[in-house]
C-alpha cells in the first residue's frame, strides 16, 4: 500500500498530507473538547432554555453531527494536499458527502423544531390551527434546504449553476413543444404524488360516476378497477389534477380515548367546567371534530370518592402525515387542558398510553 502511494505522490505530497491528517486529528480532539466545555458551562450555569434546546435540537442527532464534523475535518485535509487529479477527486467527493450530510442534519434539526417548537407557538397563537398548512410550511423548509446545499456546493466548486438553469430551460422548451401530452401528463403525475388526492387501494369516485378502487399510479396515468363491472380504467394523470375527485377510503375518522382519574367525588358545577375546558382547547384545530367531542364521568369500581372522566376526540384526516401532526397538535392541547384545569385546583392523573380506534367508511 505505502509503495503504491508513493508512485502517486511525491514525498512532498505525502508530507503535507501527514501534516493535514495531524492537524485534523488536532482541531477533532479540541472541537470536541470545546463542545464539552460548553456544555458542563451550561449545566453549571443553570440555563434551562439552552439546555433545552440543545437536548431537543441537537442531542437527538448527536452521532449524525459528529459524522459531519469528521466529513469536515477530511475535507479540510485534503484541501491542504497539492492539487493533482486523485485530490481534486477526492475532494468533490468528500465535499458532496458533506453537503448530503450537512442538509440531512439540517432537516432533521428543523424537524425537532417544528415538532417541538413551530407545533407550540402555533397551537398558543389562538389562531385556527391548519395542519395542512403547517405541512406545506415543512415541505418548503425542506425544500430550501436542499437548493442552499446545491448553491453552496455549485458556488465552491465554480459551477455556473445560473447557465446550467438557463441550458437545461432553453432544452426544456424544445422537449416541451415536441412532446407536450406526454409531458403534461407526467407533469400530472407528479402533482398527485405530491398532493396525494389518493393512493393505490383507495376508493374513488369521478365526476361521471365512474366507481372503483385504485389500481396503480404510474407516470402517465392511473388505472382504477371499477366496481361491478371489473374492468380497468385507465385515466391521464393530467385529466385527474383537474377533476373533483371523492375519496372514499382516505376520508379518515379516528377516535382517541382519554381517561381522567380524580381521587375526589367531582360535583355537577366541576363536571360542567371541566367538559367546557376540554372542548375550548379543541376549539382552534382543524381536523378535530369538538362537536362530536364526548366527556362522559362515572365512579370507579363503586367508590364514591374516585371519578374516572372519559374523554372521546374525534380526529379528521385524509392522509398519514396530516393525521400525525393533528395528534401532536391534540397532545399540546391535551397538555393546556391539563395545565388550565390544575389552575382551578382540579387535580387528576391521566391514564397513559391514549387510546387511538380507527372509524373507518364503511364502502
Amino acid at each position: 500500500m505505502l509503495f503504491f502511494l508513493a508512485k502517486i505522490f511525491t514525498d512532498k505530497e505525502v508530507k503535507f498530507g501527514l501534516l493535514g491528517l495531524v492537524l485534523g486529528v488536532g482541531i477533532f480532539f479540541i472541537g470536541w473538547a470545546i463542545i464539552l466545555f460548553i456544555k458542563k458551562r451550561l449545566q453549571n450555569c443553570n440555563f434551562p432554555q439552552i439546555e433545552d434546546v440543545y437536548q431537543k435540537l441537537l442531542n437527538p442527532h448527536k452521532n449524525l453531527l459528529i459524522t459531519v464534523f469528521l466529513i469536515v475535518i477530511v475535507d479540510l485535509t485534503v484541501v491542504l494536499l497539492p492539487n493533482n487529479y486523485w485530490t481534486n477527486s477526492l475532494e468533490i467527493i468528500v465535499s458532496l458527502s458533506l453537503a448530503i450530510a450537512s442538509s440531512w442534519l439540517a432537516a432533521q434539526i428543523f424537524k425537532n423544531f417544528f415538532d417541538f417548537y413551530l407545533l407550540n407557538a402555533a397551537f398558543k397563537s389562538g389562531q385556527k390551527v391548519s395542519s395542512e398548512l403547517l405541512i406545506l410550511l415543512r415541505w418548503v423548509a425542506n425544500i430550501i434546504i436542499i437548493v442552499v446545499a446545491i448553491l453552496v456546493y455549485a458556488q465552491t466548486h465554480q459551477i455556473n449553476i445560473l447557465g446550467l438553469l438557463a441550458s437545461l430551460g432553453i432544452g426544456g422548451l424544445a422537449v416541451a413543444f415536441a412532446a407536450q401530452k406526454t409531458l403534461e401528463q407526467i407533469l400530472g403525475g407528479i402533482v398527485l404524488y405530491l398532493d396525494r388526492p389518493f393512493v393505490i387501494d383507495d376508493y374513488i369516485g369521478l365526476p361521471d360516476g365512474t366507481f372503483g378502487r385504485v389500481e396503480s399510479i404510474g407516470l402517465r396515468s392511473t388505472r382504477i378497477r371499477t366496481s361491478g363491472k371489473g374492468t380497468v380504467m385507465i385515466v391521464p394523470n393530467s385529466a385527474l389534477t383537474q377533476l373533483n375527485i371523492e375519496n372514499f377510503t382516505g376520508a379518515k375518522k379516528v377516535m382517541s380515548i382519554l381517561y381522567l382519574t380524580f381521587y375526589r367525588a367531582i360535583s355537577s358545577e366541576e363536571r360542567a367546567l371541566i367538559r367546557q375546558v376540554i372542548l375550548d382547547s379543541t376549539n382552534d384545530i382543524f381536523g378535530i371534530d369538538s362537536r362530536n367531542t364526548e366527556v362522559t364521568f362515572k365512579t370507579i369500581n363503586g367508590d364514591i370518592d374516585k371519578t374516572q372522566a372519559q374523554v372521546a376526540f374525534f380526529i379528521l384526516g385524509s392522509g398519514d402525515v396530516s393525521m400525525e401532526l393533528r395528534r401532536q397538535l391534540l397532545d399540546l392541547a391535551t397538555q393546556t387542558m391539563t395545565q388550565c384545569l390544575k389552575e382551578y385546583g382540579i387535580a387528576f392523573d391521566i391514564e397513559e398510553p391514549t387510546i387511538y380506534v380507527d372509524s373507518p367508511i364503511t364502502i
